[in-house]
């Protein structure tokens, strides 16, 4: 078995003396995991860094055996993040979900798309707002989506203001008014595909994804929240 594809590398572990353990979130085969024979050379320093994106040659004599990676850095993109605290914070978030959540040798599809925007505009003044949508659409991607159309209760579509912890479904101004304080606020700049949210909506959305995934698939799968991401909003003084 052998195919190519390109990704960003999310997790380096030491294995045997000079060699590693990649694992990258690619285009066409999802979370990837791979032996880097002399990955701990001091010609492969560079290339074995945490966020840089990688061409990836895989192959493996029978299919159960573990891929060996052979690979060329396409973009020095680690560099982006290790000089800004928020940055770091936020990229070690996005691995820790990414390790945990994206199925191995799967197609992403239009998913990496959310990806490869975080990477890619990560020195853009709203930076934070393509994280935002990442972990937005990691629901959908896992099959745990929210239901933003129309208000559970009346099924209104105008004035949506919150949405249900319950059903992670939308509920109007009115009908969520007397029970606002246990309500998540509704997600309008992800919606709307606005690019500028406040402070505050940012909040309110990390708070809101960050529920339903440990909910929804954390929970479910008996896996622990990563810590990185459990205090990703305190760290981004959110």
């Amino acid at each position: 078995m052998q195919f190519e594809d390109e990704g960003y590398i999310v997790d380096v572990r030491r294995y045997g003396e000079n060699s590693l353990i990649v694992s990258a979130v690619t285009k066409n085969h999802g979370l990837l995991r791979g032996f880097v024979r002399g990955g701990l050379s001091k010609k492969n320093l560079g290339i074995y860094q945490i966020g840089n994106l990688i061409a990836i040659d895989a192959y493996a004599r029978v299919e159960e055996n573990m891929l060996s990676f052979k690979t060329e850095l396409v973009m020095p993109t680690a560099v982006n993040f290790m000089n800004d605290s928020k940055r770091l914070a936020t990229l070690s978030s996005f691995c820790s979900l990414a390790v945990s959540c994206l199925p191995e040798n799967e197609n992403t599809e239009h998913f990496y798309y959310y990806i490869d925007s975080f990477f890619q505009l990560i020195a853009d003044p709203n930076w934070l707002v393509h994280y935002a949508f990442f972990e937005f659409y990691l629901l959908e991607y896992l099959g745990i989506g929210l239901d933003l159309t129309e208000c559970a209760d009346t099924g209104s579509t105008e004035n949506l203001a919150y949405v249900s912890p319950k059903s992670g479904k939308a509920v109007c101004a009115e009908s969520g008014a007397p029970y606002k304080e246990k309500l998540f606020a509704y997600p309008h700049f992800i919606v709307d595909k606005n690019y500028n949210p406040t402070n505050l909506e940012m909040a309110d959305l990390l708070k809101l994804t960050a529920f339903f995934l440990n909910k929804n698939f954390f929970q479910n799968h008996g896996l622990k929240f990563p810590e990185n991401r459990v205090n990703l909003a305190q760290n981004l003084d959110l």
